[in-house]
């Protein structure tokens, strides 16, 4: 027998392998191997061991490949990149076949009808792959005596479990998850004595889970997760003794957590999470010595703590979530009994009382404890800085008070830190300086009443730094250059006061910076001119003064700027930000002039004397006038803020409505005019969206939820979960709440210049041209940009396109409409949901075809929003039938016909524009191809598509510039 095990060729499989006839053993495992199959193989008539896994092979499969290898054994060609069906004949010549394994490739076509009949099979793995249609469903289409098991997932395969396996009766394994099976769970499954694995999940099961099932008395694995299952758990499921992983999570499943689950002795993962759970935990799981993950989140589950207690005696419980539920009580002292090998602890969204228990402490492998809304009071135990190892501490949105623990500085992994919305008091210790790890740090909504230490600005890994709405004093730092890496810094409405330090400068990668509503004086700093990422700038409601450099006109990116309620004069500068500037960003500033569109007066260089004079007398009883008015005001919104009540309409921007207090319902019904049809903007999947002004003159968009729908609620706890995280000038805020059991709305920036679907599909709207449309999606790409990478906690739209793409007075555009996103946590790249709620045409294959939500299936949306956007064509246009779709279409035409696919309207631009914006055109719609790739490997970050479209927008603005400058001069 010649032997021919890992021989180590690289490159391509050579041809003359098919002159070794007598070879009976090849196994290519691994060898880094490309290029096609050859079919030279075919002449390999002796060959008993087949084995090609782990390379990058592509192409087809010789459709003649096993015809002559009646010797065949083992037939293995997973995990490449192979394509196209699998022929027909593949396997009828291949009588003493036991093992196929073609698993983690690209193979279509329907499943081959061949391998029903192989008498001696025992494995086959068809799982990851693309294949189609029924399977059939009957005993005389199955003759595989030895068959133990049988693994289909990831395909697209329809219509009913086939019955046929029932036959099957040596089975151990049986995985036919992600696929689109629609039937109930089937009851024969409970004849297979042997069975050990069995996985349906993210199908389209319906129907109970069967008690019948509890005969399987040797499964290890059952996997029914991501279905519509409905009714109650079975009592029976507790005598599956050998049971180690039980995941019921995703369904419908209503009634409470049967006791008997406490029997499962062997369990070591109960997924229970995401179904309509009720009544209290059972005090049953504490004899599962074995347990390493309780998952019962987002359930009804109510009643106390205490059933905590009983897990003391599961000494290798790692993961135990609990929160989005109606827990509620104190959370026991005895949580410190819980396995020392805990890593990720959570209690968030329920409604417990209380404080929070020292001994906590006794946690010490804790890495994540998640306490955040809940009615929690009292302070930090100092005892938490002895859990070294903790990596996010939330406890935001409660009712805690107290101090910062002095050594907080211990805990030196911590990342995150989340204790905004509370009472916190004092100082931030300067043992903060310790926490080199440091990257997110939200404080914001407390009482801290201190100055700024000096040690938190010598952390260089944090990307987010937001202390606002609190009663911070004094100057800031002189050095705060060493937040190398910080992107948003939120120091708003404090008593902050002195110069804004000159080290700001330092901050290259700074984005977003709000000092509003404090006192710094003297000049806006020179280094400014050096923040070339910045995009938002509020200063306003200070006491600064001197001119508006006009290097704020030269930062590219920069596209919110507010200056407004301070001591400014002079020349407003023209271009860049200012050519867009509302008088909102200029107001309570009297010395200011030019740009006489604002309603400001023409700069005068050299007033005459008789004009002086009048002016030496007027001037000061005015700006002592405007300036008691404008301290007047600002103290009312400061005791206001404190008191938590309603803020005046100032002049202040209507974003700050989410640091007033709680809007009622009778204050919506108020501003709507109780919800009429007049005020209706729009209705959505899951509720309507009524224009609402309050009573202190702000204009809101108020999204009123149709609580008769099953996911309503969870649209709502989702778009609250991310937008009350997420901050960026491109993503639609969330400005308050109105929640109670039987009516929950969303407060939101109201964005009055409509939608990119009106824009773009609106006969009476004006014409969009290419600069106006790129700047459109480059602010589309750097709102998803943040939320796919610049987040700890990765944030999928699931359903981005134009209708939720919003534009505010200045027409910059804002990403809406949160209801069906999903979050990543951890080292997590994708997730597979079953509420596939997005849209037609613009959903990514692999989200459509099985739920595989990605960063990735986002970039597909976006890609195809692209060509959308320069095309005019929407994706469902009655044009795209069969087999041709928008990609399609343009992949036909480019690049050298692109004129032929872009949209009339922009026609103009190619003559009237840049000499060269064909070039552009081609780069855009290359750019909206490659984003809507079938393949999300394919597929670019979404950071990269920025860095893309930047380029683009760069060279064609110096392309116009180029071009105005030589008209000129002719």
């Amino acid at each position: 027998m010649l032997n021919l095990t890992r021989i180590g060729v690289a490159g391509h499989i050579p041809a003359e392998l098919g002159k070794l006839r007598r070879l009976r053993f090849l196994d290519l495992y691994g060898n880094g191997l490309s290029g096609t199959i050859p079919s030279t193989i075919e002449n390999l008539t002796r060959l008993e061991f087949l084995r090609l896994r782990d390379n990058t092979l592509s192409g087809q499969i010789p459709p003649r490949l096993l015809q002559s290898m009646r010797n065949l054994q083992s037939f293995s060609l997973e995990w490449n990149e192979l394509s196209g069906n699998i022929p027909l004949y593949l396997f009828n010549n291949t009588p003493c076949l036991e093992y196929i394994n073609l698993e983690n490739n690209s193979l279509s076509a329907q499943y081959p009808q061949s391998i029903y009949n192989m008498s001696r099979l025992q494995i086959i793995a068809l799982d990851s792959n693309n294949l189609t249609g029924p399977i059939p469903n009957n005993n005389r289409s199955f003759s595989l005596p030895m068959l133990q098991s049988i693994r289909l997932s990831g395909n697209k395969f329809v219509g009913r479990i086939p019955s046929g396996l029932a036959s099957c009766q040596q089975l151990q394994i049986i995985y036919l998850s992600n696929n689109f099976f629609v039937d109930v769970v089937p009851t024969w499954l409970a004849q297979f004595q042997q069975l050990t694995y069995l996985s349906l999940a993210a199908n389209s099961l319906h129907g109970s889970v069967p008690a019948v099932l509890s005969n399987l008395t040797r499964l290890n694995i059952l996997a029914l997760a991501l279905n519509n299952l409905t009714g109650e758990i079975q009592e029976e499921l507790g005598l599956m003794q050998e049971l180690s992983y039980l995941h019921l999570g995703q369904n419908l499943l209503t009634g409470p957590i049967p006791p008997s689950l406490g029997n499962l002795s062997k369990l070591s993962h109960l997924v229970l999470s995401d179904n309509s759970l009720s009544g209290s935990v059972p005090a049953v799981f504490g004899s599962i010595q074995n347990l390493n993950c309780i998952d019962l989140e987002y359930n009804n589950l109510s009643g106390n703590l205490n059933f905590l207690s009983s897990l003391s005696n599961s000494m290798r419980l790692q993961r135990l979530h609990l929160h989005y539920n109606s827990f509620t009580g104190r959370i026991p002292n005895t949580v410190g009994n819980l396995s020392a090998e805990l890593l990720e602890f959570s209690l968030s969204y329920n409604k417990l009382t209380g404080g929070l228990p020292s001994s906590l402490s006794n946690l010490s492998s804790l890495e994540s404890l998640y306490l955040a809304n809940n009615q929690l009071i009292g302070e930090i135990p100092e005892s938490i800085t002895r859990v070294q190892n903790l990596v996010s501490l939330d406890v935001s949105n409660n009712g805690m008070s107290g101090t910062i623990p002095a050594q907080i500085g211990m805990l030196s992994n911590l990342q995150r830190l989340y204790i905004h919305g509370n009472r916190f008091h004092g100082c931030i210790p300067d043992s903060i300086g310790n926490l080199t790890m440091l990257e997110h740090v939200w404080l914001s909504e407390n009482q801290f009443n201190s100055t700024v230490p000096t040690s938190l600005f010598h952390l260089d890994k944090i990307i987010f730094l937001d202390l606002s709405i609190n009663s911070f004093s004094g100057p800031l730092p002189s050095d705060v250059g060493g937040l190398k890496q910080v992107d948003t810094i939120d120091l708003s409405f404090n008593f902050l006061l002195g110069s804004i330090p000159k080290s700001f400068g330092k901050l290259s990668m700074l984005t977003n910076l709000n000092l509003s509503h404090n006192s710094f004086e003297d000049c806006i700093p020179v280094s400014f001119k050096v923040l070339s990422s910045l995009e938002l700038l509020d200063l306003s409601s200070n006491n600064l003064s001197g001119t508006i450099p006009m290097f704020l006109a030269n930062l590219t990116f920069l596209k919110t700027l507010n200056l407004s309620f301070n001591n400014l004069q002079g020349k407003v500068p023209e271009g860049g930000v200012f050519s867009n500037i509302s008088l909102n960003s200029l107001i309570g500033n009297i010395g200011l002039c030019g740009t006489p569109h604002l309603g400001l007066s023409a700069c005068v260089e050299k007033p005459h004397s008789n004009t002086t004079h009048f002016l030496r007398f007027l001037l000061p009883s005015v700006t002592i006038a405007l300036v008691s008015t404008v301290i007047f005001i600002y103290q009312t919104i400061r005791k206001k803020l404190k008191n938590k009540g309603e803020v005046e309409d100032s002049g202040i921007d209507p974003s700050n409505v989410m640091y007033l207090g709680h809007l009622s319902y009778h204050d919506l019904i108020l501003a709507t005019s109780n919800f009429s049809d007049d005020n209706l903007l729009g209705t959505g999947s899951f509720g309507k969206v009524y224009k609402g002004q309050l009573s202190t003159g702000f204009t809101v968009a108020v999204k009123v939820l149709d609580m008769q729908q099953e996911q309503a609620i969870r649209s709502f706890d989702a778009e609250c979960s991310i937008l009350r995280m997420a901050r960026h000038r491109n993503l639609i805020k969330i400005l308050n709440v109105c929640s109670n059991v039987e009516f929950r709305a969303l407060v939101l920036q109201y964005m009055p210049s409509g939608s990119l679907e009106m824009l773009l599909h609106s006969e009476s709207i004006e014409h969009l041209g290419f600069l106006k449309r790129l700047d459109i999606m480059l602010d589309v790409s750097m709102a998803m940009e943040y939320l796919h990478h610049e987040r700890h906690e990765v944030v999928l739209h699931c359903d981005l396109k134009p209708s939720n793409v919003l534009f505010d007075d200045d027409m910059t555009a804002h990403v809406a409409d949160f209801g069906i996103a999903k979050m990543l946590l951890g080292d997590d790249n994708f997730m597979i949901t079953t509420s596939m709620l997005g849209t037609l045409g613009y959903m990514a294959p692999e989200y459509g075809s099985y739920g595989k939500a990605s960063r990735k299936s986002d970039v597909f949306s976006y890609g195809i929003m692209l060509l959308e956007v320069f095309s005019g064509k929407r994706p469902t246009d009655p044009m795209f039938v069969a087999d041709l779709s928008i990609r399609q279409w343009v992949r036909q035409a480019f690049p050298i016909q692109l004129a032929s696919v872009l949209d009339d309207r922009l026609l103009q631009d190619v003559s009237s524009s840049a000499s060269n914006l064909n070039d552009f055109l081609t780069a855009t719609f290359e750019l909206g191809l490659i984003c809507s790739s079938d393949s999300p490997d394919q597929r670019m970050s979404m950071r990269d598509v920025t860095v893309a479209l930047k380029k683009i927008k760069k060279h064609y603005t110096e392309s116009i510039i180029s071009a105005t400058t030589t008209s000129a001069t002719m």
